[in-house]
């Protein structure tokens, strides 16, 4: 009992253990004589990260925290959540997936499967359990993360992270959570040939074998935690939405690539058009970057004008494409399931054999909202963005490609190119732009705003599945916070205020699901369901 206490971060206080608790649990002697409380932890945590040199050293001495005591870790998390974020999630996560062997220590209470021995899947998902209820469980295979590519089993620190967002921003139980990462291989020839990595020596497995692999995880996981939020991350762009497709309609399922970053650009989108008093129904719409984010994205904002009262054919005439090949065309090679519906016949345009890069499109279809998720650093131009203001008044930017090296163009560049006159959100956090007397406040598309509420609404309200009308009540809870009077305002809220935001979204999505009856236990009052199902991190 003495050892084990000590080395569970979940029930771990350190020197916070009264005298009488060392007594009880065998501790007497195990610790230094002192006994802190919470906050003096806490304070001396953040002196020690404040003596840390780089972002890496931080997050490193963070995660010793989160690894020893969950309590302690998430308190600090509170207390400095906006310099923490960055830290512990994106940007600086990249460096750790990328070398996530060379400075493996521990698991984390993370499920390690492999596509080689399906028949552990069950006993391995019961074994990081480990007799603890899961209500969210994170899974990634690793092939798509964030901006960065194919990192194979060193993706499941992409899940830990996502999972510690869900509780420093919406208080999620840190206890019944579950990262689990599936390795199916990797296409990483740095890694298969890296004799310190830590996963599968082999390339990734596509196909039926996958197919099969992913359903009976999936069983497994519904088997195991009948109640559970499943949380898919960082798929590849030839599986994710085929398997979000697959499960939606019938079991609680989220992909944060697809929903999650739809969600946030339209809520960006809506918090736009308040500032600049403009319809949805009359923009044009282009997405730079047709993978599984681009393509999501593309779809939830063309949900969303249907919704407002666009017929199917008559909204879709609103979208435009752009791949690396130019715009898609219904005879580009190759066109995946989410792309089709919206690639252009050539007869529209007097040049389609002309429309290969970004800046021809622009000038061919007068965009009003441009989003990217590229990956290609650089590539809204100076050219691109002038191309576009002088086409409409108050044009929608949104580079939001991350880590910061692959973002397309940065926040105070689209403010000097358009004059101040545009709307403008980044996938990374931006300083304030100061231009012509004016501070103009640069939103975040961080999905962060978003996921950590729409889990925490769908778990309190226990929600059946996740459907488009508690998503899109999602989109409008958040895009309704901006003040449209304000000079220079942002279109979306700051992620200091991520707490507050989050439970704004999680009533929201709760509401929708009581109004749909996709509640499936009976719930008289939304807020204190949601207050119920929110842990805090306190002794």
């Amino acid at each position: 009992m003495t050892q084990s206490i000590l080395n569970d971060p979940f029930n771990n206080k350190g020197t916070a253990f009264t005298e009488t608790e060392r007594q009880q649990l065998g501790l007497v002697g195990m610790l230094p004589p002192k006994v802190q409380t919470l906050d003096e932890q806490a304070e001396q945590v953040y002196q020690q990260y404040q003596t840390k040199s780089s972002d890496l050293e931080k997050r490193m001495y963070l995660m010793s925290i989160f690894n020893e005591n969950r309590v302690l870790f998430f308190k600090s998390f509170s207390q400095h959540m906006d310099e923490f974020m960055p830290i512990v999630y994106d940007p600086t996560i990249a460096t750790t997936v990328e070398r996530y062997s060379e400075f493996f220590i521990q698991p984390q209470n993370a499920a390690f499967l492999s596509i080689d021995d399906p028949d552990s899947i069950e006993a391995s998902l019961r074994n990081a359990a480990n007799g603890r209820k899961i209500r969210l469980l994170c899974v990634t295979d690793g092939e798509g993360i964030l901006g960065i590519g194919d990192w194979g089993t060193q993706g499941v620190d992409i899940t830990v992270g996502k999972l510690m967002v869900y509780t420093a921003a919406a208080g999620i139980d840190p206890s019944e959570v579950l990262p689990v990462v599936i390795d199916a291989g990797t296409n990483n020839e740095s890694l298969l040939k890296n004799p310190l990595y830590l996963g599968l020596k082999e390339h990734r497995v596509h196909g039926e074998r996958y197919d099969n692999y992913i359903d009976q995880f999936v069983q497994a996981v519904e088997k195991l935690f009948p109640d559970v939020y499943l949380h898919f991350e960082d798929f590849g762009r030839s599986n994710a939405a085929n398997i979000l497709n697959k499960y939606k309609d019938n079991q609680l399922v989220f992909n944060d690539d697809i929903q999650g970053t739809g969600i946030i650009v339209l809520a960006g989108v809506i918090g736009a058009l308040n500032i600049s008093k403009q319809k949805l129904t009359n923009q044009t719409y282009l997405c730079f970057g047709a993978g599984t984010a681009g393509a999501g994205i593309t779809m939830r904002v063309y949900n969303e004008m249907v919704a407002a009262g666009l017929s199917p054919e008559e909204a879709k005439k609103h979208f435009y494409m752009v791949d690396k090949q130019g715009l898609l065309f219904d005879d580009t090679p190759d066109l995946t399931p989410e792309q089709k519906p919206f690639a252009r016949s050539r007869s529209e345009f007097a040049n389609a054999d002309e429309l290969t890069s970004l800046l021809s499109v622009v000038k061919a279809v007068h965009p009003t909202i441009l989003v990217g998720t590229s990956t290609q650093p650089g590539t809204f131009t100076e050219a691109v963005i002038k191309k576009m203001a002088a086409n409409t008044e108050r044009p929608i930017i949104f580079p939001i490609s991350n880590p910061t090296k692959l973002i397309e163009a940065k926040a105070d560049d689209l403010i000097k190119w358009t004059d101040g006159k545009g709307l403008i959100a980044t996938g990374i956090p931006s300083d304030d732009v100061n231009y012509n007397g004016v501070t103009y406040h640069i939103g975040q598309a961080n999905n962060a705003l978003i996921y950590p509420g729409l889990g925490l609404g769908a778990i309190a309200s226990s929600a059946s599945v996740l459907n488009d009308a508690m998503i899109s009540a999602a989109a409008h809870s958040l895009g309704g916070i901006v003040d449209p009077a304000q000079p220079g305002a942002a279109v979306l809220p700051p992620v200091t205020k991520l707490n507050q935001f989050s439970d704004t979204v999680a009533k929201a999505v709760a509401q929708s699901a009581v109004d749909q009856k996709l509640n499936q236990k009976p719930m008289k009052s939304v807020s204190n369901a949601i207050q119920k199902a929110q842990w805090k991190p306190e002794y």
